[in-house]
């Protein structure tokens, strides 16, 4: 646990961080999107306010500097010359406004002239479409927002129950302590962001992208500790709640943007992102953020300027828009992607289809931007890959005819096979794929599927209406959807399991739940031709007070952090149930342990860090050539590994009982004899402390 001033001076080290970012954020954001404002302003400033801190971190960690100290100064000077770079005379002052709409295109919807004033007669403080808006309709908006903001707070306190769960038991999905984990406690021990962090070797995955990793390693540097780790992805569900809202917002369907997706990320396929280190819900945030930022720079403008122009012929709508725009969608895009792999071919779509939004003169040039943008917020860790392999990714040894640098093992794990390979399998559909729908998606599956389909569907259809700027934004909305489940249904692991038995196609819903999100949230803008709701007046007296009601809830949330904190770090893997019982009987025992050096064979690691995350652990394999990494195959090699890695602890483990099998694996007998003594032995995990050096030559194989 941490004592109060240790836990104030993470606090402190957080506030200073966030804040330092969100101050460079916002001259950024000013200076892209200058006339964004309200929610959609919030929401691309903190997109831009993450990728600040995940750049520091990767260009600090690229020479093993991310640590407490230069890490908060660094993040300080570069958000503080950008703050006197932009949010100077470059920089744009925002405003809030209460209306989906910029000021200057609620007086260009007024009077039918961009830069002309709204009509300020006595008794019309209001342009005149505002006052189009009777009572009723008001009312009936007032009622919409309430009953969507009820349902995003059930949701939010659905999730929040399965965090608390996480917060009596420490992370324990196998996912999270798998590599997650691991990731986020290499970050923080090392430093280092760019050596490969090898782990159990199935799947390659250490070449996994890893900026939601990047961010609970930030939280490591503040507080020593996991404390925040748990709590992030509540963090990162209110964020995908505010872009659902937004992506609806230009339409005038915000409420019930919000409301269909808070349904959507309330499905049982995603209840495992409460309280863990998984990073599906990270990924579903950006590219809703990449989403809803292209809406309100182009949809919302095209409706505008249809609204304004009812009485007139209809003509060819400008195309044109900011650079700003793109940059900061490719951003958004490129951040996703960095994230997780399914996210790279949803990401090209936004992408090109921000340069097919831009004027055709300029279309390069907006190619270029939303294209290095992207490249900023996830090229990193492909660029890190290509460094150490030949390949960005290494998962492919070939493309076409052309070969390809790539490490020579098999991909270990569960076999791979896609859902695409089992479309037309009648026997798998009925006895694998509709039980995991239902399980995954509820009873409600069809519908659930069916709507969010629609949605999309509806979006890419808006594109041969002839509407122009405003029905290309959403149809490449609805792309990115039809992408993500592309995306989905290629996947080696989508239905992966021994051939007709695809074990791990319930798990693998989560890389179709972003389209799902999507889909659903936005459904009722697909539905819309033009504006049908008028903006809402300014409500100055609101923006003031917000900055008290967001202190306030900061304050509360530090003095309820402290004693949750304190609850979770002492019942952290004290009482382990969620592996086998060998497994659950080590991960006690190293929560006593620290500053250790551990050597193991389980693919679960993450809990054998201990409570303060000061053991070193390290999966007993051999680096390859291309980034290969493979256990040692017989006595003498294991034995070799072993003294080369100077470990303290040896914890020899099965990942589960299997029947027909030893109870222990061969690495238990390998690592039996003189100058080892055994500390724990259940089966399957047998705990060692190693008292030196071990001799391959009493090896008998």
């Amino acid at each position: 646990m941490l004592d109060l001033p240790r836990y104030l001076l993470g606090v402190v080290e957080i506030g200073l961080l966030g804040g330092f970012a969100w101050l460079g954020a916002s001259s950024m954001r000013q200076r892209l999107l200058p006339t964004f404002t309200g929610a959609p302003a919030h929401l691309a400033t903190s997109v831009l306010a993450l990728a600040l801190l995940i750049w520091m971190a990767e260009i600090l960690g690229s020479f093993g500097f991310f640590q407490p100290l230069p890490y908060l100064l660094g993040v300080a000077t570069l958000a503080s010359g950008l703050w006197l770079g932009l949010g100077g005379g470059w920089g744009c002052p925002s405003r809030a406004a209460a209306s989906s709409f910029p000021p200057r295109w609620l007086s260009w919807i007024a009077t039918g002239s961009p830069g002309e004033k709204p009509s300020k007669r006595e008794g019309h403080p209001h342009p005149p479409l505002l006052r189009q808006s009777s009572e009723t309709e008001l009312r009936s908006a007032d009622v919409a927002t309430l009953v969507a903001l009820a349902i995003a707070a059930l949701a939010l306190v659905k999730f929040g129950v399965e965090v608390r769960s996480k917060l009596l038991t420490g992370m324990t999905g196998f996912d999270s302590t798998w590599y997650h984990g691991p990731f986020a406690a290499g970050f923080f021990q090392s430093g280092d962001t760019w050596q490969l962090h090898f782990i159990a070797p199935q799947f390659l995955a250490w070449f996994y992208p890893a900026n939601a990793e990047v961010v609970h390693a930030a939280g490591m540097l503040a507080f020593g500790r996991d404390a925040l780790s748990p709590l992030l992805n509540l963090a990162w569900f209110v964020g995908c709640l505010g872009a659902c809202w937004c992506i609806g917002r230009p339409y005038r369907v915000g409420p019930w943007s919000l409301a269909l997706g808070a349904i959507a990320l309330s499905l049982p396929v995603l209840s495992d992102q409460a309280g863990e280190a998984r990073n599906d819900i990270v990924g579903i945030f950006f590219l809703l953020a990449a989403v809803a930022v292209a809406l309100n720079a182009w949809g919302a403008q095209a409706e505008g300027e249809r609204g304004a122009r009812a009485e007139r012929n209809r003509e060819a709508p400008n195309r044109g828009t900011s650079i700003g725009a793109s940059v900061v969608v490719g951003l958004a895009a490129g951040l996703a992607a960095g994230t997780k792999l399914n996210f790279l071919l949803p990401a090209a779509v936004l992408v090109l289809g921000a340069a097919f939004l831009a004027v055709p003169g300029s279309r390069l040039r907006v190619l270029a931007a939303a294209g290095f943008a992207a490249i900023a917020g996830g090229g990193y860790w492909y660029l890190r890959n290509l460094a150490h392999t030949g390949n960005p990714l290494p998962w492919f040894d070939s493309l076409g005819p052309i070969s390809l640098p790539a490490p020579e093992q098999a991909l270990g794990g569960r076999e791979g096979h896609s859902v695409l390979g089992y479309l037309t399998d009648g026997g798998v559909w009925s006895g694998w794929l509709v039980p995991g729908l239902h399980s995954g998606l509820t009873i409600l599956w069809p519908l659930a599927v069916l709507l969010a389909l629609t949605g999309l569907l509806l979006c890419v259809v808006r594109l041969r209406n002839g509407g122009g700027h405003g029905d290309a934004a959403i149809s490449i909305a609805g792309l990115t959807g039809l992408a993500v489940i592309a995306a989905w249904l290629i996947a080696p692991t989508s239905a992966s399991g021994p051939e007709g038995m695809p074990r791990g196609f319930e798990s693998g819903l989560r890389y179709l739940a972003p389209a799902l999100v999507l889909g659903l949230a936005i459904l009722p803008a697909a539905l819309l031709r033009r504006v049908t709701e008028p903006a809402g007046p300014m409500r100055s007296d609101r923006e003031r007070i917000r900055p008290l009601i967001a202190a306030a809830l900061s304050l509360l949330a530090i003095a309820i952090g402290y004693p949750v904190q304190r609850h979770y770090l002492e019942n952290r893997y004290a009482n382990p149930t969620f592996a086998a019982p060998g497994l659950n009987a080590a991960f006690k025992w190293a929560s006593e342990i620290s500053h250790a050096r551990i050597a193991t064979t389980s693919t679960r690691q993450y809990p054998l860090y201990g409570t303060d995350l000061t053991n070193r652990v390290q999966y007993v394999g051999e680096e390859q050539p291309h980034g290969g990494f493979t256990a040692p195959p017989n006595c003498k090699q294991w034995r070799h590994t072993l003294n080369a890695g100077h470990y303290d602890y040896v914890v020899t483990t099965r990942d589960r009982i299997e029947p027909g099998k030893p109870p222990y694996p061969d690495s238990t007998r390998w690592t039996e004899g003189l100058g080892v003594e055994e500390i724990l032995r259940e089966p399957p995990t047998v705990v060692f402390k190693l008292k030196g050096p071990l001799d391959p030559a009493t090896c008998r194989e």
